[in-house]
């Protein structure tokens, strides 16, 4: 009888082991962008399976909709985007076609993190006269970690939401997190404003920086582009040409996802420097880099090209 217990007991184990695993299995989360995705899986730890829909090196307002994407939605517990309409052209059909509730507006799984953050450039008026203008205001507030900070704390409690047995520990996790970026944000803010007023003054490509600005106290005067989204005209190219060299600036700034045609040809005419910063963290399925890493090494790049 006793072996007959015995025998029993091995036969239920794995049954049992195996429900537990189902139980607690992770919770499947899709980002439209790296760097959520970095915020996402350090929040979560063991707890979710993170997976982003663009890499660093893609401009992140335009996207390919490729089906694998659909594919991934439709599998996915939670849905974390950017927001402020970064992706409007090219998630929402995304969304439709996965035929996820849980991932559409209203639903369980959706999160939209710039609901979390304080909106910078939020334009009295937007019409497509004046570019590519966000009408709820500049979305690119994943450059500053003080941004990231607040995002990570709404993260924790999204997730604490669908992962109530887990909660605690995620809102642990995520005020870390948070605490970790005001920490890296200070030790930046300190060491940029020993920099001089001249050297503290760059050109961007875009009008996507200016949280990373405003957190670093850089002033920039002038873009490469005449609006957002607008490529460089001769005559623009010349005026930021005359504002570089009237007040003396030497460095270029932009992302990696952007061309350098222009800036490498405006650094060759005023001996500046053209300094290329990451779209985002490299977190893929080799790569897991932390938001913290990648903000660090934005940091590092920038700090490099003022300094010289």
């Amino acid at each position: 009888m006793q072996q007959m217990v015995s025998a029993l007991r091995l036969l239920i184990l794995p049954c049992v082991l195996m429900l537990s695993t189902t139980s607690q299995a992770a919770l499947n989360v899709v980002t439209t962008v790296p760097d959520l995705a970095a915020l996402v899986a350090e929040v979560g730890g063991e707890h979710v399976n993170v997976t982003t829909m663009s890499s660093p090196d893609q401009d992140p307002h335009y996207v390919d909709p490729k089906p694998s994407l659909v594919v991934a939605l439709a599998r996915a517990d939670l849905l974390v985007f950017n927001g402020l309409e970064l992706e409007i052209g090219w998630l929402p059909p995304i969304q439709t076609n996965s035929r996820n509730a849980a991932i559409q507006k209203g639903g369980a799984g959706y999160f939209d993190a710039s609901t979390s953050i304080d909106v910078m450039e939020i334009p009295v008026e937007a019409n497509r006269a004046m570019g590519d203008i966000h009408p709820g205001g500049n979305p690119h507030y994943l450059y500053d970690p003080r941004q990231g900070a607040l995002v990570a704390i709404a993260i924790g409690d999204k997730l604490a939401e669908l992962i109530p047995k887990q909660s605690s520990l995620l809102r642990k996790n995520a005020q870390s997190v948070a605490d970790k970026l005001k920490a890296l944000a200070k030790e930046q803010t300190d060491r940029f404003a020993k920099l001089s007023p001249e050297q503290l003054k760059v050109v961007t490509y875009h009008r996507s920086l200016v949280y990373i600005l405003d957190w670093l106290g850089i002033k920039r005067p002038i873009n490469v582009e005449p609006l957002p989204g607008i490529a460089p005209t001769p005559r623009h190219v010349a005026r930021v040409l005359g504002t570089m060299r009237a007040q003396k600036i030497k460095v270029i700034l932009q992302e990696r996802h952007y061309p350098t045609r222009t800036s490498d040809t405006l650094a060759r005419m005023t001996q500046a420097k053209v300094a290329v910063i990451p779209g985002g963290a490299n977190y893929n399925r080799k790569q897991k880099e932390l938001y913290t890493d990648r903000i660090r090494r934005t940091a590092e790049v920038i700090y490099a090209a003022l300094s010289r």
